[in-house]
């Protein structure tokens, strides 16, 4: 629908990111008059920065490096080599194709179906106004859905020195000879595996005791020892003390655990410690909405304490998915639009670490059961006895499904070819509350990774 001649709107979302996007669709789908104020590119950081080049570049650097290891299949390539400024133009080819088209583009085509679309950082001057690039935006309704950015530590000289982050990371000019990541979780080890498989001599450094600190820790450490065979090196303990420019590179200071502290050049420092709410330009106190350190307060149903305004997405503090932002995003705009807000549903969140073979998880973890002193059950299956993966050649990792005694899955843990696919029939069974018997008694077809997860529920 047109906007009234005074530019009141029924519904303004501020961020055109997952959460976002889905909101502004959600609300047109319902009728209203929606505006969607976005101050980088239509698409957020996933689509721009994060979720969609990444898992392009990994995919690209697994084919690179399968091409250099099949003289077991009896193949034999010659030569495989990377040609960076050509990967880059494919890279921008996918996120173009996804979003619809250029920025801009995208734009034009938002503007058509009906949602009115300004570019520029906004700030509330009341409740219900926002400035947007010199222009008042009024809206009987508001959906924050302004995303997160990279924490930074306070490290001596890491500012003077420079790094990068996934912005620059996914858009590099060059690929750099030596790579420091800092951060061992996810997106750091996503980002570590791909440089390396591109040739970049990679070291991670995690200032916890673990890596994948989230994850299932017999997995998790499976993973590990696959990566550091691969010839990454990975820091545990690692305190980043000082860095500094030098003719040869930047030179970081390391103490890692009790060794020795040691310095390390690289020609790049990637930050992967986290991500922060963000927030602080939208001049929230204008508007009554309380913060935290760790984003902004809503409630159950996604609503702040501004009764007319709500957030969703990373901005909340939450889990920072790009999955459980899209679905916050449409709730948080069925919420603005009805009577009778409905609760966020977290039952059942899956996550993924899309590394080669990639890890992925919904529920808990035997560490948290048995924390919880929850009495439970392990199903496992390893993928050296999955016929499928025999074939393919790729039999690392395992399926493991956790169930207490009656039968009810408690969490899923997939480390393997295609993990991040094959979680989704464990998801779906804790979702629907189906017991793993329903798994188990499942006709799958033969032969296929995911028989993995009918026989590690059978094992149960």
């Amino acid at each position: 629908m047109a906007t009234t001649p005074n530019g009141h709107y029924d519904l303004l979302v501020i961020g055109a990111g997952a959460a976002g996007s889905a909101a502004a669709d959600t609300a047109l789908q319902q009728g209203a008059r929606v505006a969607l104020v976005e101050r980088d590119k239509i698409g957020g950081t996933c689509l721009n920065y994060g979720c969609d080049p990444t898992k392009t570049l990994l995919h690209i650097a697994n084919m690179l490096y399968q091409a250099h290891h099949v003289t077991g299949y009896g193949l034999h390539i010659p030569e495989a080599s990377v040609q960076w400024e050509a990967v880059q133009s494919y890279v921008h080819k996918v996120i173009d194709q996804i979003r619809g088209g250029t920025s801009d583009e995208a734009s034009a085509s938002l503007r058509k179906k009906g949602i009115q679309v300004f570019q520029g950082e906004a700030s509330f001057t009341s409740p219900h106004e926002v400035a947007v690039g010199g222009r008042t935006i009024y809206a009987d309704r508001i959906i924050i859905a302004s995303g997160s950015k990279t924490l930074v530590p306070p490290i001596e000289g890491l500012e003077q020195t420079g790094f990068i982050t996934n912005v620059q990371a996914v858009a590099l000019p060059a690929l750099p000879r030596r790579l420091a990541v800092v951060g061992g979780g996810a997106i750091g080890m996503e980002f570590a595996q791909m440089f390396h498989r591109f040739g970049v001599e990679i070291t991670v450094l995690e200032r916890s005791p673990q890596l994948l600190d989230k994850e299932d820790r017999e997995l998790a450490d499976m993973l590990c020892d696959l990566l550091t065979r691969e010839g990454m090196r990975l820091e545990t303990d690692a305190e980043l003390r000082r860095v500094e420019r030098t003719a040869e590179g930047k030179r970081l200071t390391v103490r890692c655990g009790q060794k020795e502290e040691e310095r390390l050049t690289v020609d790049e420092i990637l930050l992967a410690i986290g991500r922060r709410p963000q927030f602080a330009k939208l001049n929230l106190e204008a508007a009554g909405v309380e913060t935290t350190e760790h984003g902004i307060k809503v409630d159950e149903t996604l609503r702040t304490s501004t009764p007319h305004i709500w957030a969703a997405g990373d901005v909340t503090g939450g889990l920072q998915f790009t999955h459980v932002a899209y679905a916050q995003g449409k709730l948080a705009a069925q919420n603005a639009l009805s009577e009778q807000p409905r609760p966020f549903d977290d039952r059942v969140i899956p996550w993924v670490t899309f590394t080669f073979p990639s890890l992925a998880h919904v529920g808990k973890t035997e560490e948290q059961l048995r924390r919880e002193g929850t009495a439970y059950k392990a199903g496992r299956m390893p993928f050296s006895e999955s016929e499928r993966a025999v074939a393919n050649g790729n039999t690392a990792g395992l399926v493991k499904l956790l169930v207490d005694t009656q039968g009810k899955i408690l969490g899923g843990h997939i480390l393997g070819p295609r993990a991040d696919d094959l979680i989704a029939p464990v998801v779906v069974a804790m979702q629907a509350n189906l017991p793993a018997k329903n798994l188990a008694d499942t006709i799958i077809p033969y032969p296929t990774l995911s028989e993995a997860v009918r026989w590690a529920a059978d094992r149960v």
